[in-house]
């Protein structure tokens, strides 16, 4: 058997829900982050998912604890096998047991309540991802390069600026490829001691600083060795992976050089989906190999009247009189009415459609966007329902604030779930 094939049937996969998602927030009031829309028809869970189905990865554990439901439901709708294959997507729940009342206190600490509910995999690999980033990886790539180097843990890196390198553990490999520092979060003073050796493309980009992607693959001996030396460590980044360095495992680095980003918050993610909407995009949807997965839906096709598209992309079931749609996505189901500019915006759609009665009932705002609105720079969240002639406009130079139907980040307007915006109403900048 070929290491590739070996590799791969000796690893299982284990994709950390996270946490709060306190930073994406409202779009992660009543959802877990992994369960956020993207792309106009896609969850951010079925991005690892993906990607391991993609690489021959089918033994894969999704980690959940906080607003899980529709998460859990997400999943179980979605990633089906056959009764003939040992392929699984499950999900691991936090849990309180007679051993340990506390839910997840971190990454490391949920690996480490949920190691007994696949203990008895036969495994020789871990592989943990993390359910809110947006890239397309051979994983597969990465299992070999882990066996072949003799890795105990291998952490796949991308190198980035200055301004991003105070949001990442950063390290230092040497010519063997080795990992011999590491840092998590460092302050902007100290970036001058963890530039590393890189491309002459990549410095020119300004881009000298090797990030952890938070992708990692432990051998089980030293994921073992690592939790019951640290019975009290949480976090991956902060604790066990500067612990596996000082103990002189060999901890190597995968070097990526595709596209990647993390969805931090309201921005990133708002960036990284707009961004979708380009000509050619650096992650790549249409792609005949590397598929995105998700549930299927039984919906017609989307529905155009008087139109004008630039830069756009339109999911299945949407129906769309406006009068410009630029540089947007508009998810599933999206309703939007005549005379309408949508400029820079994710419209999320909604997951079912209203009825002719419910959109003729006098005095209510159907569910969509209404006649003759302008919606610039603004993520719209599902099962909204604006009126006609309203103005949502976001703006750079706007301050940052919460009210009870939207929140205003980094410039970005963000309509809640289930909100209605009565006619006229103008909120952003004007």
């Amino acid at each position: 058997m070929s290491t590739s094939s070996n590799v791969l049937q000796k690893t299982i996969c284990l994709i950390l829900g996270g946490g709060a998602g306190t930073r994406l927030y409202p779009l992660t009031k009543d959802r877990s982050k992994p369960a956020v829309p993207v792309g106009g028809k896609y969850r951010l869970i079925d991005i690892p998912i993906s990607n391991c189905l993609n690489s021959g990865l089918y033994r894969i554990f999704v980690l959940t604890q906080y607003n899980s439901a529709s998460l859990n439901k997400h999943i179980k709708n979605s990633f089906h096998f056959d009764h003939f294959s040992n392929g699984f997507v499950d999900i691991l729940a936090a849990e309180q047991t007679s051993g340990n009342m506390d839910w997840f206190q971190g990454t490391a600490d949920a690996v480490r309540q949920s190691v007994r509910n696949f203990a008895y995999y036969d495994f020789d690999y871990i592989l943990i991802l993390s359910g809110d980033q947006l890239y397309q990886m051979d994983i597969e790539e990465v299992l070999v390069n882990h066996v072949e180097q003799g890795a105990d843990v291998t952490i796949a890196t991308i190198p980035v600026i200055a301004d991003d390198a105070t949001s990442f553990g950063i390290m230092k490999v040497n010519a063997e490829n080795k990992i011999v520092s590491f840092i998590e979060k460092p302050k902007r003073e100290m970036l001058s001691e963890w530039a590393s050796e890189v491309s002459d493309e990549q410095k020119e980009k300004g881009k000298i600083y090797l990030a952890s992607m938070g992708i990692y693959v432990f051998s089980r001996a030293a994921l073992r060795a690592l939790l019951n030396e640290n019975p009290k460590a949480l976090d991956f980044g902060k604790e066990l992976i500067p612990d596996s360095i000082n103990k002189g495992m060999n901890v190597v680095s995968y070097a990526y050089d595709g596209y990647w980003t993390d969805i931090g918050d309201i921005k990133s993610f708002f960036e990284a989906n707009i961004a979708l909407a380009a000509d050619i995009p650096e992650f790549n949807m249409f792609d005949n190999e590397n598929k995105i997965f998700t549930r299927p839906r039984l919906l017609p096709p989307a529905k155009f009247s008087g139109v004008t598209f630039t830069r756009a992309i339109v999911a299945e079931g949407s129906i769309v009189q406006a009068k410009l749609v630029e540089n947007s996505i508009l998810g599933i189901r999206s309703r939007i009415d005549y005379g309408t500019i949508i400029k820079n915006a994710y419209i999320m759609g909604n997951d079912y459609f209203e009825s002719l009665e419910d959109l003729s009932t006098p005095g209510k705002i159907p569910m969509g966007i209404g006649k003759d609105c302008y919606i610039e720079n603004a993520i719209i969240d599902k099962h909204v329902r604006i009126g006609d002639n309203v103005i949502i406009r976001g703006n750079d130079n706007l301050a940052d604030e919460e009210q009870e139907n939207y929140v205003i980040k980094k410039g970005i307007v963000v309509v809640n779930k289930n909100a209605v915006i009565p006619n006229g109403t103008i909120i952003g900048f004007r």
